[in-house]
This record gives C-alpha cells, sequence and structure tokens, in this order.
C-alpha cells in the first residue's frame, strides 16, 4: 500500500501550485494580454489621428498618396496609414486599399453615429484595426479612417509567451529546490521527536526534550515535554502504588499465617483456640476491606468512563441511610443530620460512597458528635461532614487526599483518596478545615439543574 511521507506531500503540493499557475496562466493570460495589446493599438492609431485632425487648416489633415501601401504597412511595426473620404464615400486622399476591404469599411461608416468609431476586421487571416472619425473636407461632412495591421500585437504577444515560458520554467525548478529544502527543514524536528517517541516506547524517559527554534516547534516540544513528565509521574506513583498495596497486604497475611500455623502445631497464640481463630477471621475481614478498596480505587478511572446514573436526590436519601448503617459502630458517637430536604446531584451508589468514608474516618476521630449537614448557597450545593475530634495539624491537610495517607489512627490510607476522586468526577471540590469545635470536610458541587429530573452525565455536566 502507498503511503504518503512528509516530503512526498510537500513535492506534491508544489508541483499541484505550479500545475494550477500553469493552467490558469494557459486561459487567462492569452487573453488579458490581448485585450491589453489591442487596447494599445487603437490607442496609437487615435493618437496619430488626432495629430493628423491639427492639420484641418491645410485641408488633407496630414494625408498624402507617399510612402508604404495598404500591405506594405503590415509588415511595419506600429505603422499607421491614413484614408480621407468625403460625404459620398469616395476616397479624396490616401493609399489605395482593396475593394473588398473598403466596402466593408464604407458599410461600417453608414451605420455609424458617433463622432468617432473603433473597428476590426481580418483580412487574409491578419487583423486590421482601424479607427472612423468624422471630419470636414472639401467644405463637406467627410471621414478620416486611421488603420493599423495586428503585426506589433503578434510579435510582442510571441516574445511575453517566451519570457513567461522561462520565467515560469525557471520559477518551477527553483520551487522544487525550495520544496526540497522545505521538506528536510519540517522533517528534522519530526525525525528528532519519533525517535524520542521510540525511546518513550521502550520506558525510557529520563532524557529531557527541548527544542530551540521556531515558535511551533517549541510549542510542540514543550507539550512533548509536559507528556514526559506526566508519564514519568504516573509511572513513579504506579510504583509507589504497587509498594504500599503489597505493604498494607503483607501484614494481615502474616498474622493470618502465624496465627494458623500455631493453631496447627497446637499453640494457641492468644487465648483459647476460639480466641485465636476470631484474631484470624478479623484479620482475613480486614484484608478483604482492603482488596475492595484497593479495587475499587484502581477501577475507578474505568468506571467513570461509563454513563453513570446522574439523579436529582435529596440529601436525607443519603445520609439517613449512612447514620442507620453506621451508627452500630460506636454507639457513643451520635450521628446529626442537618438539611435533609437539600437537593444533591450525582450518582446516587458514589455519594454513598463518600459520605461512607467520611463518617467512618469521623468515627475513628470523633468524642461525642458527629454531623452530617447540606445547604445552597450561591449555585453550590455544600455538603458538610464534621466531628468532634482533635484538629488536624496544619501540615498534614494537603497530602490527606493522596493515596495511602494515613493520619493517627487511620487504617488503608485509600478512603479519602477514594472520596476526592468521587467529587472531581462530579466536578466538585473538597477541602478540610480545623474549626473550634472540631475538624470539618467541605464538599462544594453544582446545584442540580432543576428543569430534569434524570440525564446522562455527559449532558448534566
Amino acid at each position: 500500500m502507498f503511503k504518503w511521507t512528509l516530503t512526498r506531500r510537500i513535492w506534491l503540493s508544489f508541483a499541484l501550485l505550479v500545475s494550477i499557475i500553469g493552467i490558469i496562466m494557459t486561459v487567462v493570460y492569452p487573453y488579458s494580454i490581448q485585450s491589453a495589446l489591442k487596447e494599445d493599438s487603437f490607442e496609437t492609431i487615435e493618437q496619430e489621428q488626432l495629430q493628423n485632425v491639427l492639420h484641418q487648416d491645410s485641408g488633407n489633415y496630414g494625408v498624402d498618396n507617399s510612402g508604404s501601401g495598404f500591405l506594405d504597412r503590415q509588415q511595419a511595426v506600429k505603422a499607421v496609414g491614413n484614408l480621407l473620404i468625403d460625404s459620398n464615400y469616395r476616397q479624396i486622399l490616401g493609399n489605395p486599399i482593396p475593394a473588398s476591404v473598403f466596402n466593408e469599411m464604407k458599410a461600417r461608416i453608414r451605420r455609424q453615429k458617433a463622432g468617432s468609431q473603433r473597428y476590426e476586421l481580418v483580412y487574409h487571416g491578419s487583423t486590421l484595426y482601424y479607427v472612423v472619425r468624422r471630419v470636414n473636407a472639401n467644405l463637406e461632412t467627410g471621414y478620416l479612417i486611421s488603420y493599423m495591421w495586428n503585426t506589433y500585437t503578434n510579435e510582442l504577444m510571441h516574445k511575453l509567451w517566451a519570457r513567461l515560458i522561462f520565467i515560469f520554467i525557471l520559477t518551477g525548478i527553483l520551487g522544487l529546490f525550495i520544496a526540497f529544502w522545505l521538506a528536510r527543514y519540517l522533517k528534522r524536528p519530526l525525525d528528532i521527536l519519533g525517535s524520542r517517541f521510540e525511546e518513550i516506547s521502550r520506558l525510557n524517559w529520563e532524557k529531557p526534550f527541548e527544542w530551540k527554534g521556531d515558535y511551533e516547534f517549541e510549542r510542540l516540544s514543550s507539550q512533548f515535554e509536559k507528556m514526559r513528565l506526566n508519564l514519568m509521574k504516573y509511572d513513579e506513583s504506579q510504583k509507589v502504588f504497587l509498594q504500599q498495596a503489597s505493604h498494607e497486604l503483607k501484614t494481615p497475611i502474616m498474622v493470618v499465617h502465624s496465627y494458623a500455623q500455631s493453631v496447627k502445631d497446637g499453640i494457641y497464640p492468644k487465648g483459647d483456640l476460639m480466641d485465636s481463630m476470631d484474631v484470624i477471621i478479623h484479620e482475613s475481614e480486614q484484608m478483604e476491606k482492603r482488596v475492595r478498596k484497593l479495587l475499587y480505587f484502581t477501577r475507578f478511572d474505568s468506571l467513570r468512563s461509563q454513563k453513570f446514573h446522574f439523579t436529582r436526590m435529596t440529601f436525607g436519601e443519603i445520609a439517613l441511610f449512612i447514620q442507620k448503617r453506621l451508627m452500630t459502630q460506636r454507639p457513643d458517637i451520635k450521628i446529626h443530620v442537618q438539611g435533609e430536604e437539600t437537593a444533591v446531584w450525582g450518582d446516587k451508589e458514589q455519594w454513598q460512597t463518600v459520605f461512607e468514608n467520611l463518617v467512618e474516618n469521623g468515627l475513628r476521630y470523633a468524642e461525642q458528635n458527629i454531623w452530617m449537614i447540606a445547604e445552597e448557597r450561591n449555585g453550590e450545593t455544600i455538603l458538610i461532614v464534621k466531628n468532634d475530634g482533635r484538629p488536624i495539624p496544619e501540615n498534614k491537610m494537603e497530602a490527606m487526599f493522596e493515596p495511602f495517607e494515613k493520619g493517627e489512627g487511620g487504617q488503608f490510607g485509600l478512603g479519602l483518596a477514594i472520596v476526592n476522586r468521587i467529587v472531581l468526577h462530579h466536578q466538585g471540590r473538597i477541602k478540610v478545615e480545623n474549626s473550634g469545635d472540631g475538624v470539618a470536610f467541605i464538599i462544594s458541587v453544582p446545584a442540580p439543574p432543576r428543569e430534569k429530573l434524570l440525564q446522562a452525565p455527559d449532558q448534566a455536566k
């Protein structure tokens, strides 16, 4: 299969450009130059005629019977001949002309109404341009006929065509050299960029890329460098993720393995057999939770490309469900719900995941109360989960939503990272603030559209 390279495209573009210019010149140039030369011939005739009119007092208007004949003037360049005829259309002065030519002139003169008129006729394959002007001849109305053959225009036309073809060929050759240089000029940075892509395909992206020169290629290299840095960052984050995930799973696996081996050997590390088995079950459940959160976190990017069911719901539908589900984890903590009728827009299951993680996080640090609050403010829905626990150190606030960042007493370090991703997916933002009576996680998302009850996420946005 034939492939178009950049060099071939540039060569073809120049060839098409030269061909189009050549076709335009072939079609337009002959007509335009012929019209210009014809106009110049008539102006020459009229200027000659006006000079003859200055001899009106002598009665012959500068016309005599000497000089070149009618056909002799065909070989002369820009030679103008003159005839003077009376009102009866008889020739008074001037060299004789063929009867067929003179009869055609007389026929046109009889129909002429203007004082001066341009004409042309063909005689023996050549064109004769002539101008008829009404004058006074022998105290009567007469006509001064000045004429010129197209010999001059044909010769000039041939000279111009020869020079134009020479210029066209010279320009075409020069254009090919320019096309060759331009192809090499444009291809060089692309070849360099292509070689760098080859290196990246082999996971070798440590070498920075920078191009100095043209603005467009500098911008392209800058975008390429940003992509390289993002790939490096992503690769590093994947390595860190795998290291931390393996570390999180290693501890419960080691505990389960050691307890199971001890029970098999008839040794009970904690109390009796039932107590030791309870530890194994507890660690297995913890490991299951870790794996579930790891799977959710890693699958979220692919899940969000699917069509989530964005619906309009009340805050109470989510908050009261979470309150009922988690209130038994710490019976000493009261979970309060405020703003139950506030409208919330989004995927219900994802919002339940958000508040489940935030309330579970609050249950580990709260002393007596947790609040789930919703309100509308300035075209946004504000969602708050607050606990009356100890304040968070300022230097740890920014990193709280990063994967595997665990606070004091934290478990897996994925809950807040999952919350942050879901909030961003809903075109919102989340922040954490210390207040006088505890810690508040504040979420701001766009208010739900009031005209539709159910939309696809891309439509809602």
